[in-house]
């Protein structure tokens, strides 16, 4: 019997992408972020989220995909990155799927303008291409130094 994982499906600018839902702490609407000083710019500045102040990142920004007006639908993705929370900020947040290892294929050098190092793998789900990203990779150790810094201050 094949191994599935469960996956978040959120869209940014139309396509989904997915992460395993090991990694969701919650999801949130979004709210009023304060922003944080010299930092990076998808670096939107900081939440209470919970009781506890996350970062959060504009994901779009992150994966240098073009920014597009806010909406009703946005969702704060809360995840959690080597023992760091943080949110990220997604056009929506769709749905939970169940997807087959065998269904998952290595990534191609870009996909649709994001670079290989960003995702783990690519979907195929009934027609449908799901990017799973690396949200390890998303963070790399030097910005999730900063986003510790932010937290600490």
């Amino acid at each position: 019997m094949e191994t599935l994982r469960k996956i978040i499906i959120f869209t940014l600018n139309g396509q989904q992408f997915g992460v395993g839902v090991n990694q969701i702490v919650s999801i949130e609407k979004t709210g009023e972020v304060t922003s944080v000083p010299k930092t990076s710019t998808f670096i939107k500045g900081v939440m209470t989220l919970r009781g506890e102040t996350t970062p959060i990142i504009d994901l779009k920004e992150r994966l240098s995909l073009p920014i597009t007006e806010e909406t009703m639908e946005n969702r704060i993705l809360v995840v959690d990155v080597d023992t760091v929370q943080v949110g990220l900020i997604v056009d929506a947040a769709t749905d939970v799927k169940d997807i087959a290892n065998g269904a998952i294929e290595e990534p191609p050098q870009i996909v649709r303008g994001i670079d290989k190092e960003f995702l783990q793998g690519v979907a195929k789900v009934e027609e449908t291409l799901i990017l799973l990203l690396d949200l390890k990779q998303v963070l790399n150790l030097e910005e999730t130094d900063e986003v510790k810094e932010i937290t600490t201050e």
